[in-house]
């Protein structure tokens, strides 16, 4: 089996390579950090141009991509240089909800996405919901023209910059999707930095009233379109850890080379060497986990769900013992601000607790199993 990107990725890759390395160091990463809405309009509009963008997104769609492994070598260099910007959310997941739901009129605002000119964003999470998307506790009541939308939406990423947000809420028929301005009449966010420099937003919607015609698709497709987003985010976030695991390695070995100690580099030291040698095997092994979830982003339901889990697990646990050992490598410098790889630690345990953490998916991955097993004795 081939494992080689196509001409067209391996174009990409290295077009996006050297724009970050050229465009995004630490001080712009600072500053988008820094700003209020947590991200870089230029580096945005940088992104459309180059068609960054666009290739998380099918031709039928007006990108020039969008399968698992599009989204890995974009997201793969996004993690190797630490950036913030809140393109899973807009790029991946919203994208793919207005594509597979979206009536002609709202998959109008996919193009608009394409070219940067407008952020969606997906508001799902609630306080109680413990990533299970079905968990909603929003009400959206029917009124005489649509509909009034209350509840609560936690920690959504990309929420201070969004333009428009996608909604889960409880209604009549069962789970449904609104598209609603994130500046509507209701819509309340209140905004922070993570600890990793991605912004969020907790939004609370307070008798928000939107049309009819802000609802995307009908309410038996919406936790089926959902669970395919969230697999594409997952694919996303992965890859996103892979590069930072990458980069992270990079830098201790980099560190171990010159560091001197009893009169040797570091890494001449047998203990040390054996140590970075496991952080390399199990980089390899996420790596896999990564190409593995990729080709199976288009599978069918329950055999993509059950790679989803296994690779966001495998990638969590792998990248616990990466962090601990580039920092323990490093010694004091490891746990400073000013360094690069306290920026890829923190995001990787960040990673780990977006879309589903360990725990979460070994269940879930169980559970997948489980049916499988009860279809075949039936």
């Amino acid at each position: 089996m081939d494992f080689n990107h196509s001409e067209e990725r391996r174009m990409l890759q290295e077009t996006l390579h050297r724009y970050l390395s050229d465009n995004y160091g630490s001080e712009q990463r600072s500053a988008a950090v820094s700003h209020g809405q947590g991200y870089s309009e230029k580096v945005w509009s940088d992104f459309a141009e180059l068609g960054v963008i666009g290739a998380l997104f099918a031709e039928a769609d007006g990108g020039f991509g969008g399968g698992g492994f599009d989204i890995a070598v974009v997201f793969e260099e996004l993690g190797r240089i630490a950036c913030v910007e809140p393109l899973m959310a807009s790029g991946v997941m919203a994208g793919h909800l207005l594509s597979v739901l979206g009536s002609d009129a709202q998959k109008v605002m996919v193009g608009e996405v394409i070219a940067g000119d407008l952020k969606v964003v997906p508001a799902l999470e609630e306080p109680q919901s413990r990533y299970d998307l079905d968990a909603v506790e929003t009400k959206a009541e029917q009124i005489d023209y649509g509909y009034r939308l209350n509840g609560t939406k936690s920690v959504v990423i990309g929420g201070p910059s969004a333009d428009k947000l996608i909604l889960s809420a409880r209604g009549d028929e069962g789970l449904l999707l609104f598209v609603v301005d994130a500046d509507a009449a209701g819509v309340e966010r209140y905004s922070y930095p993570n600890l990793d420099g991605y912004h969020a937003s907790d939004i609370a919607l307070v008798n928000v009233e939107v049309p009819t015609s802000a609802r995307l698709g009908a309410s038996q497709a919406v936790l089926p379109a959902l669970e395919a987003a969230r697999a594409a985010g997952v694919v996303a976030v992965c890859a996103e850890a892979v590069g930072a695991m990458d980069a992270a390695k990079d830098l201790t070995v980099e560190y171990l080379r010159v560091r001197t100690q009893f009169g040797r580099a570091l890494g001449k030291f047998q203990a040390l060497q054996h140590r970075m040698s496991t952080v390399l095997i199990e980089i390899e092994q996420a790596r896999s986990a990564l190409i593995n979830v990729a080709g199976h982003l288009s599978a069918e339901p329950s055999l993509r769900d059950k790679h989803v889990s296994a690779a966001k697990n495998l990638i969590g646990r792998v990248a616990q013992l990466v962090c601990e050992e580039t920092i323990q490598l490093h010694g004091g410098i490891g746990m400073t601000e000013e360094y690069a790889l306290g920026h890829y630690a923190k995001r990787l345990m960040m990673i780990d607790h977006q879309l589903g953490d360990v725990d979460y998916h070994l269940e879930r991955f169980v559970g997948v199993m489980q049916a499988e097993a009860a279809q075949e004795i039936s």
